[in-house]
């Protein structure tokens, strides 16, 4: 990918562009970003992949007053309301495609349908590390989710059917009381656009949106990247930076020979709590640790993911990831799937080859050393990679 090159993906300005004018600064409507987009699958194979276990999915059934034959209309009026429910789901388990106001919300898309997966493949100028993943969502007319906000980046690609959008800086995030879905209570849209097929919007973090289906069923793609709360990223590195931690051969134990006898027993002597001050201070002083275990918490495969074990590689072939396979890399370590490994020289530069185009050719894996050969055949028989001919 050309990142200084323009590209209709983002209205005719260049990756480098968008990431300096409009991400996480504000939101970028882009007609046709797309053009003649085809769902990443149709209705029917949709509706399957929903009755997989191992696949997230959600209902979201908004019951709208006067949507009822006008013998029940005042029950059904009094029973308005939301209904969210969580898959998977049989195809009975599903409303009537007649039936106006409920969606289908399928996520990880990207780690089941070859289509979705080369879609996202448009999107890494953004880096990997930020990528949360490629959710569907299916709507019959007037089906949506409410009004509310994401705590991410997201694309929101339109592929089939239109989709009305309202959109608002967030001014008040109080949420409505006895509902299943986070909605806004006080929604104040400052922009409204109807998106066809091939049309995208982009939405930084904390913008209020409120996109409903008109003129029939519809698809859109969302394509979000998860941002990182400080305080919950702390607590996950230092969780398994802690479970990582090795006793030095010479255990360092506190000492106390100049510790008085005492009338208060149950005070915490100071000089056990310098110790551990101290003993968390050092330990904190050790970077590489800590950015092993971010590498390793961003590259953690989420718990509905698992991989199908495969076969050591054939001689000659070249190789390529998995979709659910998540791979980066720093200065001196390179991360997959939860796991970390120091690499240098040229290992170094195949496994980060590997990491930027997910994919290596014969001739590359051919020069690779004993020790990533290996590593290559063992990421092959768990599944993490196939061979590419």
């Amino acid at each position: 990918m050309d990142i200084d090159a323009p590209t209709p993906l983002l209205g005719g300005i260049s990756p480098q562009t968008f990431m300096r004018r409009y991400w996480q600064k504000k939101p970028l409507l882009i007609r046709q970003a797309v053009p003649g987009v085809e769902p990443p699958l149709d209705r029917a194979a949709l509706f399957a992949l929903a009755a997989e276990e191992e696949v997230e999915s959600r209902l979201i059934v908004q019951r709208l007053p006067g949507a009822e034959p006008r013998a029940r209309k005042a029950a059904a009026d009094a029973e308005a309301g939301w209904r969210l429910s969580h898959g998977p789901f049989t195809r009975r388990q599903l409303p009537p495609l007649t039936q106006p106001g409920w969606t289908l919300l399928v996520q990880g898309l990207d780690l089941h349908v070859p289509a979705a997966t080369e879609l996202l493949q448009r999107f890494r100028f953004v880096p990997d590390a930020r990528l949360d993943d490629l959710m569907i969502s299916y709507a019959t007319e007037q089906g949506g989710v409410g009004p509310h906000f994401d705590s991410y980046d997201v694309f929101l690609l339109q592929v089939h059917g239109t989709r009305r959008w309202r959109i608002g800086p967030l001014k008040d995030a109080s949420l409505q009381p006895d509902v299943p879905l986070k909605i806004l209570t006080n929604f104040e849209p400052e922009e409204e656009w109807v998106l066809e097929p091939g049309d995208m919007l982009y939405l930084p973090p904390r913008w209020a949106h409120d996109g409903i289906a008109q003129g029939g069923e519809c698809m859109t793609c969302s394509i979000g990247f998860r941002v990182p709360e400080a305080t919950e990223l702390a607590r996950e590195v230092l969780i398994r930076w802690m479970e990582g931690m090795e006793s030095p051969e010479k255990p360092q134990l506190y000492k106390d020979p100049g510790q008085p006898a005492t009338v208060t027993p149950g005070r915490v002597p100071e000089s056990l709590q310098d110790f551990a001050a101290d003993a968390v201070a050092r330990a904190l002083k050790d970077p590489e640790a800590l950015r092993t275990a971010l590498g390793e918490i961003m590259t953690e495969p989420k718990p509905r993911v698992w991989f199908h074990p495969g076969e050591p590689l054939p001689e000659g072939c070249g190789v390529r990831l998995d979709a659910r396979t998540r791979m980066v890399y720093d200065d001196k370590r390179v991360f997959a799937n939860g796991e970390s490994w120091r690499a240098a020289g040229k290992d170094a530069r195949h496994l980060r080859l590997l990491a930027d185009q997910r994919w290596l050719d014969a001739r590359t894996v051919a020069q690779a050393s004993d020790a990533l050969r290996e590593l290559l055949h063992q990421w092959s028989e768990d599944g993490w990679l196939h061979p590419m001919a």
